[in-house]
């Protein structure tokens, strides 16, 4: 199965940025839209309280199994929103590095906000995402 994502960068943006600016997917990928993945364990339980990085690392873990359910991977992911529960930038940064690195030289557009609360006790951190898939 090939890959649909197409990563664009431009030469008149800056290059500071750990992300590509853009991404396009052919007409006919299908396209898999996922909820914001959550920290949380199997139970329901939140894991690594009060870890902004062991937060993101389990968002990461939990959102792989949920494109797995869908006929895909992070290589076919388009797009991310990493929400971090935090006014302080440092937190952000600790939790978007988590990510950076899961996603390694698929470096999709991204945008890394800050939030007032996320929905579940002692959450941090959310990703959402939307993936794109060549099923032939």
């Amino acid at each position: 199965m090939g890959r649909a994502i197409t990563l664009i960068r431009s030469s008149a943006l800056s290059d500071v940025a750990e992300y590509a600016y853009a991404a396009t997917a052919p007409a006919e990928a299908r396209l898999v839209f996922l909820a914001g993945a959550c920290p949380l364990n199997e139970d329901g339980s939140t894991a690594a309280v009060g870890d902004y990085a062991g937060q993101a690392a389990k968002a990461v873990e939990n959102m792989r199994v949920a494109l797995a359910a869908a006929g895909a991977s992070l290589d076919d992911v388009i797009s991310t929103r990493v929400l971090v529960a935090s006014s302080r930038q440092e937190d952000l940064v600790k939790a978007w590095e988590v990510v950076r690195d899961a996603f390694g030289d698929h470096d999709v557009p991204s945008t890394l906000m800050g939030v007032t609360v996320l929905g579940y006790n002692d959450q941090l951190v959310e990703i959402e995402g939307v993936a794109a898939v060549l099923d032939s």
